[in-house]
């Protein structure tokens, strides 16, 4: 008679199935139909206007799949995401922005809107923080603008794909194209809700439309009832892959978190034990991007809006 599994196991087995990555529509996972429909993608756009809005140089299988993914597959819905896309990137100026943008508001929006990479979670993928209880809308604005907050949004998503996820990916020795992310709600107020949710639907429509298939997990955590509610509400609208990586947590959030996070590479605040942050894990940024831990890593050309307006020394987190 087989032994029945310790508690333990069962929590290690219950980990490491939250932690598994959903492979299927990527690279190396395809279906023959998938297959299919990704070479017809790249066939349509290589002869749509002589190639105008696809790059074989540029535009990898698997940037092209994060939008396959994104529209299940429907060919039609998938080339006319990728064309928008396209079109939106020159409009915007989002292929440049890396090289163009400056943001001398830097160290006073961080201030009035807290939000930060901090270090990998179990799979290797960057850890994105909001301190969205933080927000102060009205100072924010004072310093910024909607649409200058919109561009910082865009050059941060550009970092993330050239600069920190390549990092993380050359840790791990693999492909990663998505991030946890972790939105914490202490300390909302009922009067700045619609405030925050304004702000959070602006830039996550940028997301949604421009960079899809990049979130891999988000926790909404010490979430109020007010939000509980809302949430109820809004579940049934969006498709069962997307609530499948979202969860909803109140201030008992701890145990969900280290079981995709080790406890040293969570901040304190949230209850980890890191200890590498000596100015704050608020004001880190700390990851394989500059952590010392992958050759050639960190790069001050994509480090140079911190150094420039927040005097930040691009080799800070380098062990000596």
């Amino acid at each position: 008679m087989a032994s029945r599994p310790s508690t333990e196991s069962l929590s290690n087995s219950s980990s490491k199935l939250s932690l598994m990555e959903n492979l299927n529509g990527r690279v190396g996972h395809l279906t023959s139909e998938q297959q299919e429909a990704l070479d017809q993608l790249k066939k349509d756009l290589t002869e749509l206007e002589g190639g105008k809005y696809y790059n074989p140089e540029k535009h990898s299988d698997h940037h092209l799949l994060r939008f396959l993914r994104a529209r299940k597959f429907d060919l039609p819905l998938s080339k006319k995401m990728w064309i928008d896309c396209e079109i939106w990137r020159a409009e915007f100026g989002a292929d440049t922005i890396l090289e163009t943008f400056e943001f001398p508001e830097y160290l006073p929006a961080l201030k009035f809107y807290p939000r930060f990479y901090h270090k990998t979670d179990k799979l290797g993928r960057p850890v994105y923080i909001e301190q969205l209880g933080l927000l102060n809308l009205t100072q924010l604005m004072s310093v910024s603008s909607e649409e200058r907050m919109q561009r910082n949004h865009v050059h941060e998503y550009e970092r993330l794909i050239r600069y920190r996820m390549k990092a993380c990916s050359e840790k791990v020795g693999r492909h990663l194209e998505q991030s946890l992310v972790i939105l914490d709600l202490k300390g909302i107020a009922l009067s700045t809700f619609s405030s925050v949710y304004g702000i959070v639907k602006s830039v996550s429509s940028i997301a949604q439309d421009y960079y899809p298939e990049m979130l891999g997990k988000m926790f909404v955590i010490n979430a109020p009832m007010l939000f509980t509610g809302v949430w109820t509400l809004v579940k049934p609208m969006l498709d069962e892959a997307t609530v499948q990586k979202i969860n909803i947590l109140g201030s008992n959030y701890l145990p969900s978190l280290l079981a995709c996070i080790d406890a040293d590479s969570l901040p304190r605040f949230l209850g980890g034990s890191c200890s590498d942050c000596k100015e704050g894990c608020e004001h880190s940024d700390i990851g394989p991007w500059n952590d010392g831990s992958v050759e050639g890593y960190p790069k001050p050309e994509f480090e140079k809006i911190g150094v420039k307006y927040g005097g930040v020394d691009v080799f800070r987190h380098v062990k000596k």
